[in-house]
């Protein structure tokens, strides 16, 4: 097993902990340091909500969480670290002096990433030690939830950073050049300048800008992007109609981006006092949770469908699944996750139909255990549920870690009866049970018919290896 690598966070606010709790969540040790007598507090309620949240994007195993600490000074937390990401505020001078003493007591080889959202690098690292040990590492927030971070930087340091921020689930954009704001924030900084010209003109309000986005073009981006989206406004022509279509109209005085609104007292007021009508029913700690669980859920129906954050969230999986089972002679220990956010119902537990989808999870480990894997599927033969009877015996709720328990009561032939139980794993308690029973099929007849080759023997010698263990204890009951 790997040696447990260890993070140092620089800056303990929003930014910073939701750095924190990226890498704790991943298995990595993490050390903060930050001069704020609240930053322990603070850092605690991002940890609460990413707990929460981060684990539920998983359909498998989650990763130990590993050990957090607070150190006394700067040069403690960065000692032995072999990533250090600084998130001091934005002013220059702060980051010179923080990378000055950071660079006067970390290794030669660790890896120091900036947060910020304007700086270039070769601003950050003028007066360096080691200038290109210093690189930009721009994360968007919640740093837990949303994968991608814009990396720019000496070429090789970036992409040793790319190594380890694939490791823990994300979406490195290494930028082929330095520019101020590097490439999402100029984006941001546009739409964010033309909304304010429209509340200050009387246009819409902070609520209708905000439902334009969230209604419309803002489900398209966000698993589509702006050129992929817009090709397909183009039609069956492409992007090449499209802008032919509609490239005239950017010399149209349509938007204002050249030129910002004065951000007077009555504008400021005007759009402060639309947010509070328009949130202000909510605590910012209601609002977060609110984002991660709608977050949660997007990001995880983009995973069925294998596509933009979907993808990646699958990759990780891949990369994070147990392997199967190997001692035939035991019960199997089939599946392992945590109940996530869209599995839950109007009555606060999870909802019948996902019991269905874990013991179908778990029935599935137990094709591949004998062969019946995607390869053998796409040679036209597979396994059938038929029959699944399910017991409901105790509350599932979000958060929770499960696990199933499953032995085969019959593998003969055509057949194959599996039993699961699913169990909490805080506390041992059974949850629910089921009696499956699966038929061996043709997908070109769509009829059953007996398994082949190393399927037939590995499911016979399965078979005859758990029918000598006695009836699980639910069932003698």
């Amino acid at each position: 097993m790997s040696e447990t690598k260890t993070a140092a966070i620089i800056g303990g606010g929003v930014i910073g902990g939701g750095w924190a709790a990226r890498f704790l969540l991943n298995g990595w040790d993490v050390i903060i340091s930050d001069p704020d007598p609240e930053a322990e507090r603070k850092v605690g309620e991002v940890l609460a909500n990413a707990r929460r949240s981060l684990p539920a994007l998983s359909d498998v195993t989650v990763p130990k969480e590993s050990k957090l600490s607070f150190a006394g000074t700067l040069a403690e937390a960065v000692t032995d670290a072999d990533w250090i990401q600084e998130s001091a505020p934005e002013r220059l001078d702060i980051k010179h002096t923080v990378f000055a003493e950071i660079q006067a007591h970390c290794r030669t080889d660790a890896l120091i990433g900036s947060s910020t959202s304007g700086f270039k690098p070769s601003e950050l690292q003028q007066g360096a030690a080691r200038p290109e040990q210093i690189f930009v590492a721009h994360p968007f927030n919640p740093v837990y939830l949303l994968p991608v971070i814009e990396l720019v930087g000496v070429q090789e340091t970036v992409e040793r950073a790319k190594h380890v921020l694939d490791g823990i689930g994300m979406k490195p954009l290494i930028v082929r050049k330095e520019i101020d704001a590097h490439i999402a924030d100029r984006f941001l900084e546009a739409v964010w300048r033309e909304a304010l010209w429209l509340i200050k003109d009387g246009v819409a309000t902070t609520q209708e800008i905000d439902d334009v986005i969230r209604y419309g073009f803002g489900m398209r981006w966000a698993q589509m992007g702006l050129f992929e989206t817009y090709r397909i406004a183009g039609g069956e022509a492409g992007m090449r109609h499209f802008i032919a279509q509609f490239g005239p109209c950017l010399s149209w005085p349509w938007t204002k981006l050249m030129d910002v609104p004065e951000l007077t007292d009555e504008l400021t007021d005007m759009i402060a006092d639309q947010s509070d009508a328009q949130s202000g029913m909510h605590s910012i700690r209601e609002l977060e949770r609110i984002r991660d669980d709608n977050l949660v859920a997007m990001m995880r129906a983009l995973k069925g469908r294998n596509w933009g954050a979907g993808e990646l969230l699958n990759a990780q999986d891949a990369r994070s699944k147990p392997p199967l089972p190997a001692d035939i002679d035991q019960p199997l220990e089939t599946l392992n996750r945590v109940i996530p956010i869209d599995w839950m119902d109007y009555n606060g537990h999870m909802n019948e139909s996902r019991y269905g989808q874990v013991f179908s999870d778990a029935g599935d480990v137990v094709m591949q255990m004998v062969g019946a894997d995607p390869d053998y599927i796409a040679g036209g033969l597979s396994y059938f549920t038929v029959s699944n009877e399910i017991g409901y015996l105790s509350e599932t709720h979000l958060g929770d870690v499960i696990h199933v328990r499953t032995q085969v009561l019959e593998a003969r032939g055509k057949k194959l009866r599996l039993y699961h139980e699913m169990i909490r794993t805080a506390d041992d308690e059974l949850l629910a049970t089921c009696n499956q029973l699966l038929l061996h099929v043709s997908l070109e007849t769509r009829r059953t018919c007996e398994p082949e080759g190393e399927v037939l023997a590995k499911i016979t010698a399965l078979g005859e290896a758990q029918s000598k263990l006695p009836k699980p204890a639910s069932m003698r009951d």
